[in-house]
Formats: structure tokens, C-alpha cells, sequence
């Protein structure tokens, strides 16, 4: 392709053409100098070419997105309003290295650290108590969960490039949510199962047999899977200049429905399981508080127990709370009329705390299988 320098008549030939147009009344002036932004000079070795224009200008619609930012799928990167207009263009080159090095990480650690704990319960743990049924699934659960971010390491290092199918971005995503909602379950019924055992100890005779576990486990894998399989519904890839958007979210056509779909998920299979554990944590902490008639190493237990206990809230709260909190105000905040520099900072601070979500994956082995010395499992 010859250089444009090399048809100095046509450059030179637009400033007239924009100069005649101003003879033209105002209303036919503007559309036409509209049509020639939107022109483009086709020019090969063998001649100059008629120019090639772009109508309806998507310029019309609204603000036109900046060239170079445009790598990000319409509901990642651009914010439209419910017509399908661009109104907001975030720049999100920080997640090209914080969510591929983060992500890497975490599987790296959630990896060995649940496959270590899965081969202990099979191979090490006899006979299995109830205890033990939900901490091999909570175990199954994160590594399922870690499974699926090499896949998403790739594609964000690649800014966006999603190199294999719409069903692999559908299963890869479905098992994202799926695996990290299955582990807040277990870890509640581990809150359940531990509340019974230090504050009704004889109604926990009755009730904790691996049984009622088993029925349990089997019950939130497919309650949890069928609750989530409308991501594989809303999930799809799109082509925006050259690269394969493996959509998060939703096109802008089904976003209303996904937002509602997002909102009930957050109600069931986060704040209820929330609400329970912080209610179970809090009245074990209560009772373990209360004096005893026990000598002191007793109370030394007790102590002990109590850290640990502020520990897994803690470590619960800092995991999930920030990831459901943004996303949440990530989807709600896109469907307002809010500035642009509100909306960013909102994409921003859901993007960071992504990371802090997967964290749990390799925190629970650390929590739950390292420190087996937390004996108000019976």
C-alpha cells in the first residue's frame, strides 16, 4: 500500500471539499460533514479507490469510543444505555496484569493445597465423620473452582482474546460461579455443624450422622448447579476489532434480565449463608464466653477456639463481602445515569476484589484442614 503522502491531490483536495460545504445550508452542512468523518480513502499499488463511508454513523448515537480502548467487550469495558448507545469508555489495562498474575497464583496454591487435602480424606482419613464429608466437598468444590482460572489467565494475558469456543466460555464461566457458591455452602454447613456441637450438644447427638451429610452435600451441589444454570444462558462471545470477547456478564439486550438474575443470586446464595454463619459464629462465641466452674486449661481452650473463630469470619468477610458488595454496584450503577468517573471507580474496585473471592479457594485447606486442632469437631 503506497503511503498517503504519495497523492498529495486528494489530501490536498478535502480542505476544499470542506470549505464548499460551507456554501450549503446549516442542517445539510452538518449531516454531510458528519458522513465525510466517517469516510475513509481506500488506496492500494494500482489506484485510488472511491471512499469507503460508514453509515449510519455510530457517532450520531453518542460520544464515539476512543480507538485503543476498544478491546473490552460493550458491557466490560463500554457502558451503553438500555438502547444499545455508548456513553462510558473505561480504560482497564490494569486487569490485563492484576487478574492473569493473581489468578495464577491462586491456582497454583488452591491446586496443591485441595488436591493435598482431597487424597488425605481418601486415603488417610478413616472411618469419615460428618465433619469430614463436608470438608472433602468444600475441597472439591475449590479445586473444581481453581480448575477454571488457568483458561482465564490465558485470556486475560491476552487482553481479551478468548482463543476457544462459546461453550468452553459458557462451562468455563459456569463453573467459576458455580464452584464459588457451592463453597460458601459447605463452609455454612460447617458453621452449622460446629454451632450444634458447642451450643446443643445433645440435639448434635441426634442430628450429626454422616446421613444427614450425605443428603446434605448431594442437596447443594445440585440445588447450587441448577441455580447457576442460567449463566450458560446469558454467557456468549462476541468480535470486537479482531479479538473474541468472552463476556462476563451479558450483551446489552439481555442486561436487565441478568442484573435481576445476579440479584437473586446474591440473596440466596450469599447473604442468606452470610447472615447464618456470622449468627452461628457469634452465639458459639457467646457460649464459650460464658464462665465455667473448669480449671484454667480449660479456659485456654476456649480462648483458642474463640481466635479461631474470629479468624474464619474474618478471612469470610474479607473474601466475599467486597466481591458481592462492587459487582453488585457494578450492575446497578450501569443501568443509572450516573457520571462517567463514578462508574470507572466502581469498575475498578470490582475488577480488584475478584481476586480477593478466588483467595478463598486456597484459605479454606489453610483454615480448615491445616489447623485440625479447632476440637469442637466430634
Amino acid at each position: 500500500m503506497q503511503p498517503r503522502n504519495q497523492f498529495p491531490r486528494v489530501s490536498s483536495a478535502l480542505p476544499t471539499l470542506s470549505a464548499g460545504i460551507k456554501v450549503v445550508p446549516e442542517p445539510l452542512r452538518l449531516l454531510l460533514l458528519e458522513l465525510m468523518s466517517n469516510c475513509t480513502l481506500q488506496v492500494n499499488d494500482a489506484a485510488l479507490t472511491a471512499p469507503a463511508c460508514s453509515t449510519p454513523s455510530p457517532c450520531l448515537q453518542g460520544p464515539c469510543p476512543t480507538p485503543g480502548l476498544q478491546n473490552e467487550s460493550t458491557l466490560e469495558a463500554i457502558v451503553g444505555d438500555r438502547n444499545g448507545t455508548y456513553r462510558c469508555l473505561f480504560n482497564e489495562e490494569f486487569k490485563y496484569i492484576l487478574l492473569p498474575v493473581s489468578y495464577g497464583i491462586v491456582f497454583c496454591l488452591g491446586f496443591v493445597l485441595n488436591t493435598l487435602a482431597l487424597y488425605v480424606f481418601l486415603f488417610r482419613v478413616r472411618p469419615w465423620k460428618v465433619i469430614h464429608l463436608f470438608m472433602f466437598n468444600l475441597a472439591l468444590s475449590d479445586l473444581l473452582y481453581v480448575l477454571s482460572l488457568p483458561l482465564l489467565v490465558y485470556y486475560y494475558s491476552k487482553e481479551n482474546d478468548w482463543p476457544f469456543s462459546e461453550p468452553m466460555c459458557k462451562i468455563v464461566r459456569f463453573l467459576f460461579y458455580t464452584s464459588l457458591y457451592c463453597s460458601i455452602f459447605f463452609l455454612l454447613c460447617i458453621s452449622i455443624y460446629r454451632f450444634l456441637a458447642v451450643c446443643y450438644p445433645i440435639q448434635f447427638l441426634r442430628w450429626g450422622h454422616t446421613r444427614c451429610a450425605r443428603a446434605a452435600c448431594v442437596s447443594i451441589w445440585v440445588v447450587v448447579t441448577g441455580a447457576q444454570s442460567p449463566v450458560l444462558y446469558f454467557v456468549s462471545t462476541s468480535n470486537m476489532e479482531g479479538n473474541i470477547i468472552c463476556h462476563d456478564t451479558s450483551s446489552i439486550s439481555l442486561f436487565d434480565q441478568f442484573v435481576l438474575f445476579s440479584t437473586v443470586t446474591l440473596v440466596l446464595l450469599y447473604c442468606v449463608p452470610f447472615v447464618v454463619i456470622l449468627l452461628c459464629y457469634s452465639l458459639m462465641v457467646f457460649t464459650l464466653m460464658k464462665p465455667t466452674a473448669n480449671a484454667s486449661p480449660n479456659v485456654e481452650s476456649k480462648r483458642k477456639s474463640i481466635r479461631m473463630i474470629l479468624l474464619v469470619l474474618i478471612v469470610f468477610v474479607v473474601c466475599f463481602l467486597p466481591f458481592h458488595v462492587t459487582r453488585t454496584l457494578y450492575y446497578y450503577e450501569r443501568k443509572t445515569d450516573l457520571d462517567c468517573g463514578t462508574l470507572n471507580t466502581v469498575n475498578v474496585l470490582y475488577k480488584v476484589t475478584r481476586p480477593l473471592a478466588s483467595a478463598n479457594s486456597f484459605m479454606d485447606p489453610i483454615l480448615y484442614f491445616g489447623v485440625w486442632r479447632f476440637r469442637i469437631n466430634r
